[in-house]
């Protein structure tokens, strides 16, 4: 991936600058007392000079420690202000996984009663989790979000959010998302994009009007499938004051934190999915390469694709920047480049599991943004629960398989593929 600017909307972060801003990140904190890292802190509990700001801790009137470390360590709040500086927020919430920060957003920004937008694409998990929100009184509409006409004609008068990917897993359709944000903002709706498969380095969904960021740490961030982590970022670009589910305890100070201050007492602390202080700490050190393993990623990811595309066996492929992907004009566009995940489908889906198993570098593993190779074929195993029909509407056959791209070199990959299809030939 070549170095680039930053373009107007603020997309496409210029990779030698990313890393320089992270790298000295941890040095530049108030509190650094010298150190290159900000250091790990282990300690569960942390006191206070006196019962006046102990009680004001609790209380949310003073800036510091969390009295607890459920809702946060020190080390998760270095973590928390660098994620927050990269994405352009007003401040972030890490938890121990991104289904965690998925799943504090909806449980306590909407209630029974409210009505969700959310694209019919979108990963697996965060899928089966909508089932669950409808069983608490949650309505859900799903719609293909590639097109803003389907969001609008799905708004109700008791409408509360939009949820998008701005890539999404494994199909790779890119959503509406400018003007999804236009009309969110209209309509003052909470727009909510997962940014996991970009990453800051590659989208700012802030350019976009989003609301809230959601990613997956576990991918891009830490980037050896070593540390599961999540986050929930406010771009502060929402008026909470307007939002009518925001507790009245949490209707104090500074507007632009409400929403975020929800997420952290009623998600963090009363849910407890509390990332440690050495995961968080790992994750930040992930950071550091974040961009330049994009780079690498990205470009062979490519490669891959292009490969695959002109492949007879292969029946189609499913990547944002190859020019036959139906939103490449909008991916080359805000996107600074397609990321590590791509999906192809088999001409031949009967040859699927086979083919899997010929792979000799890529690794049969589910997970994705690490350092090596990992492939999955999708309908047998993490979309295997919703059933044939729910595969078929999100439009998951059974020879498609998820390529997640590493850091490998592009011609070992591309012989793995071929060497693979030949001997399923």
């Amino acid at each position: 991936m070549a170095k680039r600017e930053d373009n107007a909307a603020g997309n496409g972060a210029q990779t030698d600058q990313y890393t320089t801003d992270v790298v000295h990140f941890d040095r530049r904190m108030a509190n650094a007392n010298g150190t290159i890292h900000n250091p790990i802190h282990p300690s569960v509990q942390y006191t206070f000079e006196s019962v006046d700001h102990l009680i004001g801790a609790f209380q949310g009137r003073i800036k510091g420690n969390s009295p607890y470390a459920r809702q946060g360590t020190p080390s998760t709040a270095a973590l928390e202000a660098k994620l927050a500086s990269i994405d352009g927020g007003v401040g972030a919430v890490c938890f121990s996984t991104g289904m965690a920060a998925i799943t504090a957003v909806f449980l306590t920004l909407l209630k029974a009663g409210d009505h969700l937008i959310v694209s019919k694409y979108l990963f697996g998990n965060t899928a089966s989790l909508l089932d669950t929100l409808e069983n608490f009184g949650v309505e859900i509409s799903r719609v293909d979000g590639t097109d803003v006409q389907n969001v609008i004609d799905a708004r109700q008068d008791n409408t509360r959010m939009v949820f998008v990917e701005s890539v999404a897993n494994p199909g790779t359709q890119v959503a509406d998302m400018v003007k999804i944000g236009e009309f969110c903002q209209q309509e003052e709706l909470v727009y909510i994009v997962d940014n996991t498969i970009l990453s800051a380095c590659l989208f700012k969904p802030k350019a976009v009007g989003a609301s809230m960021v959601i990613h997956s740490l576990t991918k891009s961030a830490a980037g050896q499938g070593q540390a599961l982590g999540g986050v929930v970022i406010d771009t502060g670009l929402y008026n909470w004051e307007n939002y009518p589910n925001i507790f009245a305890n949490y209707r104090t100070g500074d507007s632009k934190m409400w929403g975020l201050m929800q997420v952290r007492k009623k998600g963090l602390r009363d849910m407890g999915a509390t990332m440690s202080s050495a995961t968080s700490h790992q994750i930040s050190l992930g950071l550091e390469t974040m961009a330049l393993r994009l780079a690498k990623s990205s470009e062979t990811a490519l490669a891959v694709a292009e490969f695959l595309e002109n492949h007879p066996q292969v029946a189609k492929v499913h990547y944002p920047f190859l020019k036959s992907h139906p939103a490449n004009a909008l991916a080359t566009e805000h996107f600074g480049a397609g990321s590590w995940l791509l999906s192809f489908e088999l001409a031949d889906a009967n040859s699927c599991l086979e083919f899997v198993d010929a792979l000799q570098i890529i690794m049969k593993a589910t997970g994705l943004g690490d350092s090596r190779s990992l492939i999955i074929p999708v309908a047998h195993t993490i979309f295997w629960e919703m059933g044939p029909e729910k595969r078929q509407q999100m439009n998951i056959g059974d020879g498609m398989l998820r390529l997640s791209v590493g850091l490998e070199d592009s011609q070992n990959l591309i012989a793995d593929l071929q060497q693979a299809f030949e001997s399923v030939a």
